[in-house]
């Protein structure tokens, strides 16, 4: 997996080189989309965006035979249920926003959802419902979701408790400061410092040995902890590189710094006891590697901040725990 290498400028763009990136995270509450039908606002692209090439992309996206859905299985009870179930975000920039007119959810993760959706139904209709990172686990073991699309890191721990589909892309760790903040460039530097990490995030393992002495900080959503840090509640922030870049694009006042100092593998996570929709997963995901709608979701997303191509997705099942 290739690391992910940025720079920001006073517009905070994003130049990587050779790599992927990921998912998001959020409050609490329900929300409801059907797909790419309705305008996007300007400058935001996706394909819940107008324009014929992300239609079109809905439009070509693969719908799986009566034959990929046996009887009795998840798929055929989502089916007629008419929607896929997903625990998400709705407040998370390029990944899964609410967009303020419309009401449609966009963003990759959003996006990949609504796909998933249309190869099980065959028209993109998902329910969100926004968790908090340290209630996943108990919502897919509890069926509340059908999957989870987030910044959802696979590990052998995590397996234990749920499946993994994926994994689907690939980002790291990284530090966002405050705008103003000039002594901090790396994950170095925060040796002790205070620092402001998501609950039960791979931050929480990761930073004792990354920076020793640090102290943590720990906020139950991606939002709250972007708040702590404009507050000075904590001298930076360390989380996936790609929701810092979400947060640096929508408050000018944070910005990321260094490199990303990890490599995650990020999966949908799905409920332990279902191999048969894990495996139904996988091969969506194989299909839309292989005809390009992956990256053509990537660049309408992550990639509209970036410079450079899709990057080549991860091989699926090359996680441990997944």
């Amino acid at each position: 997996m290739s690391i992910l290498k940025m720079s920001f400028t006073g517009r905070r763009s994003l130049a990587l080189t050779a790599t992927a990136v990921a998912v998001a995270l959020a409050a609490t509450g329900c929300g409801g989309d059907s797909g790419g039908s309705t305008p996007a606002l300007p400058g935001n692209p996706g394909l819940g965006g107008d324009g014929v090439i992300a239609q079109s992309v809905y439009d070509a996206a693969p719908v799986a035979t009566d034959a990929d859905i046996p009887a009795g299985s998840t798929m055929e009870a989502i089916r007629k249920r008419g929607y896929l179930n997903i625990g998400g975000s709705l407040d998370a920039p390029l990944l899964a926003q609410q967009n303020p007119v419309s009401g449609t959810i966009e963003g990759f993760d959003a996006d990949m959802a609504k796909l998933l959706a249309k190869y099980i139904i065959g028209k993109p209709e998902v329910k969100t419902t926004t968790i908090g990172t340290q209630t996943r686990e108990a919502m897919l073991q509890a069926k509340s979701v059908d999957a989870v699309f987030q910044t959802y890191t696979i590990t052998p721990q995590r397996a234990t408790q749920v499946a993994f589909a994926g994994p689907y892309l690939t980002s790291g760790l990284a530090v966002g400061v405050r705008k103003d903040e000039t002594s901090i460039k790396s994950v170095k530097d925060l040796a002790g410092k205070t620092v402001i990490v998501g609950a039960n995030t791979p931050a929480v393992t990761a930073l004792p040995s990354a920076a020793p002495g640090s102290k943590q900080i720990a906020f139950g959503t991606d939002p709250q902890a972007l708040q702590a840090l404009l507050q000075k509640r904590g001298d930076a922030y360390v989380q996936d590189f790609t929701l810092l870049a979400s947060g640096a694009k929508a408050n000018p006042g944070m910005k990321v710094v260094g490199e990303p100092f990890t490599t995650e593998a990020y999966g949908i996570g799905l409920n332990k006891a279902d191999a048969q929709f894990k495996e139904f997963v996988n091969n969506w995901l194989k299909k839309i590697q292989a005809d390009g709608t992956w990256a053509k979701v990537w660049e309408g997303t992550l990639g509209s901040v970036v410079e450079g191509g899709a990057p080549t997705p991860p091989a699926l099942g090359s996680a441990d725990g997944s």
